[in-house]
C-alpha cells in the first residue's frame, strides 16, 4: 500500500529529515520519500494513514491524506 501525504510548513532539509525521520518511526512503515518542493510525502507499506498524519502533526507541520493505493 502506498499514501501520499500533503505537507505543510516545510521550508529546507532539515523540514524534509525531521518529517522522514518521524513517518519512518511509524509501524508499518516499509520506505519514505518526502519531496520539499512539491510539499508531498510518500509512504509504502501498512502503516495507518491517521498515524502518519498525527507523526507529522508531533513534529509541528500540517499534514493531510492525498490519496492512497
Amino acid at each position: 500500500m502506498a499514501v501520499t501525504l500533503q505537507v505543510g510548513g516545510m521550508t529546507c532539509e532539515h523540514c524534509v529529515r525531521a518529517v522522514t525521520k518521524s513517518l519512518q518511526a511509524v509501524p508499518g512503515v516499509d520506505n519514505v520519500s518526502v519531496n520539499l518542493a512539491g510539499g508531498r510525502a510518500q509512504v509504502e507499506g501498512a502503516a495507518d494513514p491517521q498515524a502518519l498524519v498525527s507523526a507529522i502533526k508531533k513534529e509541528g507541520y500540517e499534514a493531510s491524506v492525498v490519496g492512497s493505493q
